[in-house]
């Protein structure tokens, strides 16, 4: 039974192909060598400088003793140069990038951090909608409403980040992976850091104190998960949420953009569900304002956040995902989107279809009379890209978790007209 399913599984992956393995190796040598022949670009000297710098920031912020930091710090270096492991931990750095500052952001001092905000958020929602949204919604409870309202808020958005980068690593382009973690690393890096820039009460808040000034001082509240506590006789939002690290981070909702990213990569990857994706969007919408950890116009920040790195992500690291095919071991080679060819303004010719992500070969055109059936296929070249690897910098960029198989362009006969 298992053999048929294993058979079954891969019924239409393509003969000899390497796109979808992973690296094996330990020798970190093979990593060394690649250092060595780096050549940064200018997009790679932003990217890891400014993931760089947040960390260093971290380092020296985080009140932990220097040794203990250090050693850290030397085991994700480890960790990054170990081929096996560099594929998922080196690409995940803007997720650790994240993580780190939003840890630290609680041992900030209170001196050097702006004023908190209390009656912008609430005076902005009055404005754009007429009214306060969460103050409607919140109006009503009851049990039956707290438990939907917890099952994204307090549930989902916790589990839902793994669900989604296992199912996207199986079903799937090989690749696919790279993207989700670069997009979902910046997307909450950048929101914890308007969080500290920008620090706002939430709707929680108004209805505890008020329109009263608050300070760095107070602990937070769970809001409506607290009848969630009571309804389940636990302590765990109470204590999470009155001891998070980013007490007033209620703008932009993280909540919402974690949402917002899951679904925009579900949708690009299986659009026949993509209305399935919206609902749950809607949902965890509802659940943040009926729970009153959140103001509408935070929601639409997160949102509109999600939405501008994902198109970025998109059409800079995302392969083309056939739709037609059943998961990561069916593809052959790897397509991305090709701006040029798609800009109505470009004077690039139209007729070559599917630019290769390596550099193509403009060597003269073999006759059609001439071409054999083995010329509809590139090999994929055997090795993994891991670290470093400027063979395919110009369209797969190394900064997220799923490096696997080069990506291997489709043979293009040329045309004869």
């Amino acid at each position: 039974m298992s053999g048929f399913i294993y058979r079954w599984f891969l019924a239409d992956r393509p003969a000899n192909s390497k796109v979808s393995e992973l690296e094996t190796s330990w020798d970190i040598r093979q990593s060394l060598a690649k250092l060595r022949n780096y050549q940064p670009t200018t997009k790679d000297v932003c990217h890891y400088g400014f993931l760089c710098s947040v960390l260093l920031f971290v380092f020296v912020a985080f009140p932990a003793p220097w040794l203990l930091k250090l050693f850290v710090y030397a085991l994700f270096g480890l960790l990054f140069l170990i081929p096996i492991t560099s594929q998922f931990f080196f690409n995940a750095l803007p997720i650790f990038t994240w993580l780190a500052l939003y840890f630290t952001s609680s041992y900030f001092s209170a001196g050097s951090r702006p004023p908190i905000t209390v009656k912008v958020l609430p005076a902005i929602e009055t404005i754009l909608y007429g009214d306060n949204l969460s103050d409607i919604l919140a109006t009503s409870t009851n049990s039956f409403y707290d438990i939907l309202a917890w099952i994204p808020y307090g549930l989902f958005h916790f589990g839902a980040p793994f669900v989604v980068a296992a199912i996207l690593f199986v079903f799937g382009p090989p690749t696919i992976l790279q993207g989700y973690a670069f997009a979902f690393g910046y997307m909450n890096l950048f929101g914890v850091i308007t969080q500290n820039i920008f620090p706002a009460a939430p709707p929680w808040y108004k209805i505890m104190y008020g329109l009263n000034s608050a300070h760095y001082g107070m602990h937070g509240s769970p809001g409506g998960l607290a009848r969630i506590d009571k309804l389940l006789h636990i302590n765990i939002y109470t204590q999470g949420f009155s001891n998070s690290s980013v007490i007033f981070g209620a703008f932009p909702s993280l909540h919402s953009g974690c949402a917002t990213m899951e679904a925009l990569f579900f949708s690009y990857c299986f659009p026949r569900l993509r209305p399935l994706f919206i609902a749950y969007v809607c949902w965890l919408w509802w659940s943040t304002m009926y729970l009153t950890h959140h103001y509408f116009v935070d929601l639409m920040l997160g949102s509109v956040l999600s939405y501008t790195i994902f198109q970025y992500t998109r059409y800079t690291h995302l392969p083309v995902v056939d739709t037609d095919l059943f998961c990561r071991w069916s593809y052959g080679a790897i397509e991305k989107f090709n701006i040029a060819k798609n800009d109505p303004l470009s004077t690039e010719p139209s007729d070559v279809e599917n630019v290769p992500l390596t550099t193509m070969n403009f060597a003269t055109p073999t006759p059609p009379s001439e071409l054999s059936d083995d010329d509809d296929v590139v090999a994929s070249r055997s090795a993994s890209p891991y670290i470093f690897d400027r063979t395919t910098s110009s369209a797969t960029s190394n900064t997220s978790l799923d490096l696997q198989g080069e990506a291997t362009p489709r043979a293009v006969k040329p045309r004869f007209d």
